[in-house]
């Protein structure tokens, strides 16, 4: 019966409705919707997103054939990383014009859809992933947007030109322009969602947009390392510092160690080629105007150097 459970299958392989009962009330099974349940010991084992998971394919198995899981619900099925976006509602939309409406842990949605527009992914109707990040940016903030719609590029799971013709099918939608820029703003070179954040936060601090993912060389040709981001006419090199991993107390473990030191080699050798090297972390980003003031500060310390050697080469 795979991870969720149905009542018409339980039944046919001769487990009865007060079975299923008792098997509810004695904490065995959960139950997730009207004649859809999991194994108790699996769902409270499972990740927040897993969970999620199982709730929008039980949802789902009870809907009318016109609907499918949306949102970020479908976003979840699809394995998009959905950073700072609500998990409490299962979302799905109606193939109507009208009748949205929510419930507990339930949000209808009513938007016209093609049936092109709908995949299979473990069984549950589905919305593409163009049409999914279309629908989620134009709901949530663009920060979160352009993290999901990265992820997804990223993966190769959607190409940037289906993104922009999903926008333009959105029509008169009332958020249309916020999702198109959401859309605009991504890109596929972005390797985590603290770079995807960073580009976003460089919009909106009025940096310069730097390259991004680039290969920088040494005078003599020989190849130094593949940076986040590069301010070639600055002379700056960006590091989102979100790699290095540390045990709960605040102590590296020996592998983070290693990392530490191979990660000292590699800033040192940038540097010694005449870039100035700038890091933020997640807790910058999160603090309004650190990151701005420190590449700011780092334009201001390159302006005094004798600038960069070699060459760099972006990302193919």
């Amino acid at each position: 019966m795979g991870e969720l459970i149905l009542r018409r299958e339980a039944n046919a392989r001769g487990v009865t409705d007060a079975e299923i009962r008792r098997l509810v009330r004695n904490g065995t099974w959960t139950r997730l919707a009207s004649g859809v349940f999991v194994q108790s010991d699996q769902y409270a084992g499972a990740d927040d997103h897993a969970r999620h998971a199982l709730r929008a394919r039980a949802f789902i198995a009870n809907a009318g054939p016109a609907s499918a899981l949306s949102h970020v619900s479908a976003a979840v099925l699809h394995g998009l990383d959905v950073w700072q976006i609500p998990l409490d509602d299962v979302h799905l939309t109606r193939n109507a014009p009208s009748g949205a409406r929510r419930t507990p842990g339930r949000a209808m949605h009513a938007a016209l859809f093609r049936e092109a527009d709908v995949v299979d992914r473990r069984g549950a109707r589905v919305l593409s992933v163009a049409r999914t990040i279309t629908d989620v940016a134009a709901t949530v903030p663009v920060e979160q947007a352009v993290v999901l719609a990265d992820s997804a590029l990223r993966a190769g799971l959607v190409a940037s030109d289906e993104l922009t013709r999903a926008v333009e099918r959105m029509g008169s939608h009332p958020r249309i322009a916020h999702a198109r820029r959401a859309v605009q703003l991504s890109s596929g070179c972005s390797d985590s969602a603290g770079e995807s954040r960073s580009r976003v936060l460089f919009v909106r601090e009025q940096i310069p947009m730097p390259l991004t993912q680039v290969d920088v060389f040494c005078a003599d040709g020989r190849w130094l390392a593949r940076v986040d981001f590069l301010w070639p006419e600055h002379g700056v090199i960006g590091e989102f510092d979100g790699r290095i991993k540390y045990r709960r107390d605040g102590v590296a473990t020996t592998a983070a160690e290693d990392v530490v030191y191979r990660e000292k080699l590699r800033e040192d050798a940038l540097r010694h080629a005449g870039w100035t090297v700038v890091r933020w972390t997640w807790q910058d980003l999160g603090t309004r105007g650190a990151v701005a003031t420190k590449v700011r500060e780092a334009f201001a310390r390159a302006a005094r150097g004798s600038g960069p050697t070699g060459r760099y080469a972006t990302k193919k």
